[in-house]
């Protein structure tokens, strides 16, 4: 489905944690990095297709996340030729997406990357929000950088817990489950237990 000028309606995912770290995701046998995105379908509205893409992309379902804003226009990029097919030549441009800023609200083990048969990462980490573009390939960093411009204005304030101990009343910070300590590759965040590499796990953030 695409408009006169030859662009295709999509929808990309910015996914934020309780600390404003986002979703970065591996693209299944490459090395380039990416928020997940993908087509709206005829009928579908953006939100629709957003909550389909994010169920198909990283196994999360509507009760797993918080809608917190959206881009108000369609931003564009186009695909150079030799990345698209021969027959789409001359009538496909490329994409125009509405950007969607999520918050997670269940927990790092709702996500899975094999929820379909057909999955696009076979790794992920928590990112701080402004992600490394040179991970990105070329023609979409454009996007990336107007989506996170326009959306960082909602980004919520970090959530950490504050707890205190009985011996003294000293506060400190109790970081969950997905605790992430930096790791040398662009600002990356990694897990400070994981070993190594999670290909197409559940719920395990994985070093580059």
């Amino acid at each position: 489905m695409l408009d006169r000028e030859g662009f295709r309606p999509n929808v990309g995912i910015i996914l934020l944690n309780a600390r404003n770290e986002v979703f970065w995701g591996k693209r299944l046998r490459t090395h380039s990095w990416q928020f997940p995105q993908g087509g709206i379908k005829y009928g579908e509205s953006p939100e629709q297709a957003m909550l389909r893409e994010l169920h198909e992309e990283v196994g999360l379902r509507p009760e797993h996340v918080r809608i917190l804003a959206r881009t108000r226009d369609w931003l564009r990029y186009e695909v150079p030729d030799h990345f698209i097919r021969r027959d789409a030549r001359g009538h496909y441009r490329g994409q125009k997406q509405i950007w969607f800023l999520l918050r997670l609200t269940g927990r790092d083990s709702d996500l899975d990357l094999r929820a379909t048969d057909h999955p696009e990462f076979d790794a992920w980490r928590w990112n701080e929000y402004w992600v490394p573009l040179e991970l990105v390939i070329e023609f979409k960093r454009d996007v990336y950088q107007m989506a996170l411009n326009e959306l960082a204005r909602f980004l919520p304030r970090p959530n950490h817990t504050n707890r205190y101990l009985r011996g003294g009343m000293r506060a400190f910070h109790q970081h969950d489950e997905d605790d992430h300590a930096p790791s040398g590759l662009g600002g990356l965040q990694t897990t400070e237990s994981d070993p190594g590499p999670s290909h197409l796990g559940n719920g395990s953030p994985a070093e580059a």
